[in-house]
C-alpha cells in the first residue's frame, strides 16, 4: 500500500481550481427529504450532463454493482465553557483521542490559554487541562470526567458544522437537535469524525433497500474524516500540498465483497471522497483492496490512474480544496469545470447540506 500519490509531480497551478461561488448558492439548511437532492450526472465518456435527483441513482446502477458507503459518525464535538480561573471563555472542538484522556483539539479563546489551564466544559461535566500547544489553533488536552466522555459529547456538544453554515448563538434545542439528525448519515456506525462524509447524506433507508432490490448491495468501510480534509489547498501549485492523515479501516467482509464484485464484473460505485481515498489507499496486486486499518495522507490529483472505483457520488466541493482536485482527476479537470458553471447557471446547492453530482 501506497502512502502517496502514484501520479507524477503535477506542475498544475492550484489556481486553475478556483472558481467564483455567489453566497446565495452555499446551502444553510438540510432538506427533509435527503433523497430529493438534485443530482448532476457527468458522463465521462461522452461529455453529456444529465438533471435529475438522488432518488433516480438505481437508474445509473446495474445489477452486480457494488455501493460503497462510509459508516464513519460525526461526534458533535464542538464543547463551549470558560477557563476555571478568569471565567473567560473558551471553545473547544475535539479532534481525535490521542491516548487515553488525551485528545488533540481546536481551541477559539479571546487569549490563548497558558499551558496547565484547567477549562470547565458542559456546565462542568468535563474538564480540559492544556498540555501543550500546537499550530494552526491547535492544542493537547487532557480531559476529566465521571462520566464516559462519548455520553457527555453525545448530549451536550454540537455537531461541528462548517464554518460556511452560518448558525446563530443562541440557537432552540429543537434547531440544534435537526442538526444532529441530518448532519450524519443514516448507516453512521463507528464514532470519530469531526465532519460528515456529505456525499452519503443524501442516501436514505428506503433508498438502499431499492438498491438492494435490483442487485445493487453496499458494503461499508470507515474514514474518520478530519478537520484537514477541508483545509484549502495554498501551494502555489498543487503537488506542493501535504495532506493530513486520517484514520480508515476496511473489514474483511468488505475487502471479499469489493474483490468478489470486480472479479465477477461489476463496478464499484464510492459514496464520497472518503471512500475513494480508503479504496484507493488498500489496493493490491491485481487492483483488488486488502482488508486493513491504519492511517492514509493519499492525495489524489490530476493525473491519477483509479484501480478501484468506477462511479462516483460526490458534492459540489470548495474552490482550491483536494476534493475538487480529486473529483477533477476522475472526470477531467474540463469536463468538471463546465460540469460546476451549469451547476452555477442552473442553481445547485452547493457544499455539505447541498446537492450532488454523480460521475459515470
Amino acid at each position: 500500500m501506497s502512502e502517496k500519490s502514484p501520479a507524477q509531480a503535477s506542475g498544475l497551478k492550484t489556481s486553475l481550481f478556483d472558481y467564483d461561488l455567489p453566497a446565495e448558492l452555499i446551502a444553510q439548511e438540510p432538506l427533509e427529504d435527503r433523497s430529493a437532492a438534485r443530482m448532476l450526472v457527468v458522463d465521462r465518456a461522452s461529455g453529456n450532463l444529465q438533471h435529475r435527483h438522488v432518488r433516480n441513482l438505481p437508474d445509473y446502477l446495474r445489477n452486480g454493482d457494488l455501493l460503497v458507503l462510509n459508516d464513519t459518525r460525526v461526534i458533535p464535538a464542538r464543547l463551549f465553557g470558560h477557563k476555571a480561573e478568569t471565567g473567560g471563555k473558551v471553545e473547544l472542538l475535539l479532534l481525535e483521542e490521542e491516548s487515553v484522556g488525551v485528545w488533540s483539539a481546536l481551541c477559539g479563546s479571546s487569549r490563548r490559554p497558558p499551558i496547565g489551564t484547567i477549562v470547565v466544559l458542559a456546565d462542568g461535566r468535563l474538564t480540559a487541562r492544556v498540555l501543550a500547544w500546537g499550530v494552526g489553533g491547535r492544542i493537547t488536552v487532557s480531559i476529566e470526567s465521571s462520566e464516559p466522555v462519548m455520553d457527555v459529547l453525545e448530549s451536550a456538544g454540537v455537531p461541528p458544522l462548517p464554518p460556511y453554515i452560518r448558525r446563530k448563538e443562541v440557537r432552540s434545542q429543537q434547531d440544534m437537535d435537526r442538526d444532529r439528525e441530518y448532519y450524519q448519515t443514516v448507516y453512521a456506525r463507528v464514532p470519530g469524525a469531526v465532519a460528515a462524509p456529505t456525499a452519503g447524506l443524501h442516501l436514505t433507508d428506503d433508498l438502499l433497500c431499492r438498491l438492494e432490490k435490483r442487485g445493487v448491495p453496499h458494503a461499508a468501510v470507515t474514514l474518520h474524516v478530519g478537520i484537514g480534509t477541508f483545509r484549502p489547498v495554498t501551494a502555489d501549485y498543487i503537488a506542493g500540498h501535504e495532506m493530513e492523515s486520517e484514520r480508515y479501516s476496511i473489514s474483511d467482509h468488505a475487502a471479499v465483497a469489493i474483490n468478489s464484485t470486480r472479479s465477477s464484473g461489476g463496478r464499484i460505485a464510492a459514496v464520497g471522497s472518503t471512500v475513494v481515498r480508503t479504496l484507493e489507499s488498500a489496493v493490491q496486486d491485481g487492483g483488488g483492496v486488502c482488508p486493513s486499518s491504519g492511517r492514509t495522507r493519499l492525495y489524489i490529483y490530476p493525473p491519477y490512474t483509479f484501480q478501484v472505483v468506477d462511479l462516483m457520488l460526490t458534492n459540489f466541493h470548495l474552490p482550491r480544496s483536494t476534493l475538487l482536485m480529486m473529483v477533477s482527476a476522475l472526470a477531467g479537470s474540463d469536463l468538471i469545470r463546465h460540469a460546476y458553471s451549469v451547476a452555477m447557471h442552473e442553481r445547485y446547492r452547493f457544499y455539505s447540506y447541498g446537492d450532488c453530482m454523480l460521475i459515470v
